[in-house]
C-alpha cells in the first residue's frame, strides 16, 4: 500500500507543555488505523495537528506527498482531510440539511447534491430529520450528522475523535458499522481515536498505542488485541467470550 499520511518526529506544545514528543505514524491509502491510549496521552492533539488546528513545533506531516506544516486548517480541509472532533460540534440552530451544506463549502460544485443523497443513504434517520434543528437531535443522531457533514466534501482521509463517546450500545453499533461502510464502499481512509478499544481494534487493520505523548507500540490490530499489556491496560480484561463469538472478526 501507499502511505497517504506520513508523520515523522512530530512535536506539539501548549505553552511550555509538550503534548507530542517526536511522534511517528503512517496511514496507508484505504486503511482504517486506530490510535488508542489513556486520557491525556495526546491523541486529540495529534488529530488537531494533522488538521492544522494545533501548530506543529517540529517534525513533518505529509499528506499525499505534500508537507502540511504551516498550512491553514481550511486549506487542509480543501485538500482532502476531514476532521470530526470529540463532542460532535454540530451547528445547533441550523437544520440537519443546513449543517450538511456547511460541510460542502469549498468543495467542487458537483459535490453537494450527490453527497447529500449519499449522506441520507448512510444515515437514513437524517433524511427523516432534514428540516429539524440539529440541537434537538439525540446524541447519536448528532454524531451521525457530524460524520455525514465531514463526508460532504469527499475527503480522502477522515479523522474521527471518539465517535462512540456517550452513546447507547445500539447507537455505537450503528456508528461502527457506518465507519466500516465509509471505508469499504466510499474508499475513504480513516484514522480513528476511540475509547472502546475492543471495538476499534476489531474494525481496524493496524493500531498505535500513544502514552504520554510518545508512540510506545504499533502492530496489526490482531496482534494488539492479543498483546497482554494492551489487554490489561485498555481492553478491560481482553477479548471476552462474547466478543469471540459475536461474528465481528479483527481485520
Amino acid at each position: 500500500m501507499t502511505a497517504l499520511l506520513s508523520i515523522e518526529g512530530l512535536v506539539a506544545r501548549y505553552g511550555p507543555i509538550e503534548a507530542l514528543k517526536g511522534v511517528d505514524l503512517t496511514v496507508d491509502e484505504g486503511e482504517i488505523v486506530t490510535l488508542i491510549g489513556a486520557n491525556g496521552a495526546g491523541k486529540s492533539t495529534l488529530l488537531m495537528a494533522i488538521s492544522g488546528v494545533v501548530r506543529a513545533a517540529a517534525g513533518r506531516i505529509r499528506f499525499a506527498g505534500v508537507d502540511l506544516r504551516g498550512t491553514p486548517p481550511h486549506m487542509i480541509a480543501r485538500g482532502g482531510i476531514a476532521h470530526v472532533p470529540e463532542g460532535r460540534h454540530v451547528f445547533p440552530r441550523m437544520t440537519v440539511e443546513e449543517n450538511l451544506n456547511m460541510g460542502a463549502m469549498g468543495a467542487p460544485a458537483d459535490v453537494n447534491g450527490d453527497e447529500m443523497a449519499r449522506a441520507y443513504e448512510l444515515f437514513p434517520v437524517l433524511a427523516e430529520r432534514r428540516r429539524q434543528r440539529a440541537g434537538t437531535l439525540s446524541g447519536g443522531e448528532q454524531q451521525m450528522l457530524a460524520i455525514a457533514r465531514a463526508l460532504m466534501a469527499r475527503p480522502r482521509l477522515l479523522l474521527l475523535d471518539e465517535p462512540s463517546l456517550g452513546l447507547a450500545p445500539l447507537m455505537v453499533k450503528r456508528i461502527f458499522a457506518a465507519i466500516q461502510d465509509i471505508n469499504a464502499e466510499r474508499k475513504t481512509t480513516v484514522l480513528l481515536i476511540e475509547q472502546n478499544a475492543n471495538q476499534a481494534l476489531r474494525i481496524a487493520s493496524r493500531a498505535y498505542v500513544l502514552a504520554q505523548g510518545r508512540m510506545v507500540l504499533t502492530g496489526s490490530s490482531a496482534e494488539l488485541l492479543h498483546n497482554p499489556d494492551v489487554r490489561a491496560a485498555y481492553l478491560e480484561g481482553g477479548v471476552t467470550h462474547e466478543d469471540r463469538v459475536s461474528g465481528v472478526a479483527p481485520r
